[in-house]
């Protein structure tokens, strides 16, 4: 567990800006969440954000769409016990 960035793009044209969040503690980059806790404070709700690493920015290493099609299964497991566990559901 730990921070994550939000971006409107997770390879930027300046990647400098990556390490910077780095230096700030940041484990990841994603583009949804900062928008789902927006939306989620707007109307009074609790969000909750569960990220399964697909691609190292940095050192170009990647998951293939099979690993992803036969892997990311558990993650989504997890996360919607985390909702139910959390209260988020209903």
């Amino acid at each position: 567990m730990g921070l994550v960035f939000s971006s409107d793009s997770f390879y930027a044209a300046r990647p400098e800006s990556a390490a910077r969040m780095a230096d700030y503690g940041a484990l990841a980059v994603e583009m949804e969440a900062s928008a789902l806790y927006t939306i989620a404070a707007q109307h009074g709700r609790r969000a909750l954000t569960v990220c399964t690493v697909s691609d190292h920015i940095v050192t170009g290493e990647e998951t293939t769409a099979l690993e992803r099609e036969r892997t990311f299964t558990a993650m989504v497991e997890v996360a919607l016990q985390a909702g139910v566990d959390a209260g988020l559901t209903g």
